[in-house]
C-alpha cells in the first residue's frame, strides 16, 4: 500500500499539469485566429480568411500593396502588435522543454 498513493498523486500530477498547458497552447490559437478573423471582417481587402491564422509580416505587406497612399490605421496596428505577442509568447512556450513534450503529443506546431 505504500507507493501506490504516491504513484496516483505523481500521475494526477501529471495529468493536471497536461490539461493546464494544453488549454493554455489551445487559448493562444483560439485568440489568434479570433484576432485574425477581426482584420480579415474590417477589412476584406487583405484577404484574410474567417479561422485562418494570419501571418502579421504578410498582413502588413498585403496592407502597403492595396494602400500604398495609405498608413494602416491605429485600431489595425493595434491588433496587428497583438497578433505579433502572441505568435511570440506561443512559440517561445513550445520551445520550452515541458511544454514542447504536451506540444507534440497534443499535435500543436509553431504558427
Amino acid at each position: 500500500m505504500g507507493f501506490i498513493p504516491i504513484f496516483l498523486t505523481l500521475g494526477g500530477a501529471c495529468l493536471l499539469f497536461f490539461l493546464t498547458v494544453r488549454t493554455t497552447l489551445q487559448r493562444k490559437v483560439n485568440l489568434q485566429r479570433e484576432i485574425s478573423s477581426k482584420l480579415g471582417i474590417n477589412h476584406p481587402e487583405l484577404d484574410i480568411f474567417l479561422g485562418e491564422i494570419a501571418d502579421p509580416e504578410l498582413i502588413s505587406k498585403k496592407w502597403k500593396e492595396v494602400h500604398a497612399d495609405k498608413k494602416i490605421p491605429k485600431k489595425t496596428l493595434e491588433q496587428i502588435k497583438a497578433l505579433k505577442i502572441n505568435k511570440l509568447q506561443y512559440n517561445q512556450l513550445i520551445k520550452k522543454a515541458p511544454y514542447n513534450w504536451v506540444a507534440k503529443i497534443s499535435g500543436y506546431s509553431a504558427i
